[in-house]
């Protein structure tokens, strides 16, 4: 492992700086498949879309898949590292935007890659076949299911455990975290037209203006939260979107609105869905304003990620045999969502695990009283220490690899 983490760096770097977003990943996959071959791995690219499978077999015994996503995110990088991502270009509106590897993937990609490394050369020690997955368009939360559909699991070796990791911005290096069961929570992306009739806005009383109407739905959003669900039941309904009008004195037709709603039970996803589309509805119809449009975006949504009890025992042993089990931290359930969930299709066992990327120093100062605190995944600063990142990645996933298929 030590003799590779020098080049396993030199990639996290390389991807760091080359980011692409959600269903652009073109030379991301190309870049990890020309990894997969030089380590005789057999490669079948573009599942799915950009996703790329690589197949070792190696005797008889269990098939494990192992997981890494590719896709980045629309943010401006403001780390100000040497290698810190320039990449602009235009998202799937049209839009120009600036592109950051913000949520870790490229760390995993180079902890994926890594893995390969020790058990392609610890092929004596293991028997089964190892099945590597580097998804896209988990940022959108579609590559599973598009790589499902692709037939994932009917053109190649179905799994018997599926693996990933992802990265902590609030744990120290050295450390992983795990949650068995429900570990991440289920994702839909809601898009609503609020329409109303335009004017000039020294007028505003010869036109139903579609922003307040907006504004009165984002906050009558919020009482689905504190007074239509159980307050033990978790809810995040956010508006992350609003976009309408062009100039100061011109009171505009529409306004968009785009949503992220997060739940964990079937039950209340259905009422809080339903919720969404009865205040849009009834706003219109309290202003004489139009009907409004709204759309869940299904190619979006993605199940709760829920970790085979029996698997993350068995993982959490191995980590803390090798890590110690004060690095070992069991975590509450998170409103996050991760289409890793998907790979449960067909009773496959699940289990993915956190990967702690913080520096010691910075991490001990966070948690004093007036500390500054962490960036989290998802903004302009958020950066893993490289070097200890990738060790404690690639020795916790190959271990836990390598006592699944033990001999």
């Amino acid at each position: 492992m030590n003799n590779s983490l020098p080049g396993l760096v030199r990639l996290y770097q390389e991807l760091h700086a080359h980011p692409e977003l959600s269903l652009q990943e073109e030379k991301t996959a190309a870049r990890l498949a020309q990894e997969m071959r030089q380590l005789g791995w057999d490669v079948t690219e573009k599942v799915g879309g950009h996703g790329v499978v690589a197949v070792l077999k190696n005797g008889r015994g269990p098939v494990v898949l192992v997981r890494t996503d590719m896709d980045a995110l629309p943010i401006i990088e403001q780390t100000g590292l040497p290698y810190a991502s320039k990449v602009r270009t235009r998202d799937r509106w049209g839009q120009e935007v600036g592109v950051m590897h913000a949520c870790g993937h490229d760390m995993h990609m180079a902890c994926w890659v890594g893995t390969a490394q020790v058990l392609t050369a610890l092929k004596g020690e293991w028997s089964g076949t190892l099945l590597f997955v580097a998804q896209p368009a988990e940022e959108i939360v579609a590559g599973a299911r598009r790589m499902l559909e692709d037939g994932l699991y009917r053109r190649f070796p179905k799994p018997d455990y599926a693996l990933a990791l992802h990265c902590d911005a609030h744990l120290p290096v050295g450390t992983v975290a795990y949650r068995a069961g429900l570990s991440l929570a289920a994702s839909d992306a809601v898009d609503i037209v609020v329409k109303g009739q335009g004017g000039h806005g020294a007028a505003p009383h010869l036109t139903v203006d579609p922003v307040v109407l907006a504004a009165r739905i984002i906050l009558d959003l919020q009482t689905i939260v504190s007074r239509e669900v159980n307050p033990i039941d978790p809810v995040v309904i956010t508006v992350g979107s609003i976009h309408g009008g062009t100039k100061h004195n011109i009171i505009p037709n529409e306004v968009r609105l785009q949503l992220t709603v997060r739940t964990t039970r079937t039950e209340t996803r259905d009422h809080v869905l339903r919720a969404i589309e009865r205040i849009c509805r009834a706003v219109a119809v309290s202003a004489r304003a139009p009907e409004p449009e709204i759309r869940v975006r299904l190619d979006e949504y993605t199940p709760p990620t829920i970790n085979d009890p029996a698997l993350t025992e068995r993982c959490v042993r191995v980590f803390q045999s090798i890590l110690g089990p004060e690095n070992v931290r069991e975590r509450p359930p998170v409103m996050g969502a991760e289409d890793f969930g998907r790979y449960a299709a067909e009773n496959t066992p699940i289990f993915i695990f956190f990967l702690g990327t913080v520096e010691p120093e910075r991490y001990a100062a966070a948690q004093k009283p007036g500390g500054a605190p962490l960036p989290g995944l998802h903004t302009d600063r958020f950066a893993p220490v490289p070097e200890p990142t990738l060790k404690t990645g690639v020795r916790c996933m190959s271990s836990a690899v390598l006592d699944l298929l033990s001999r």
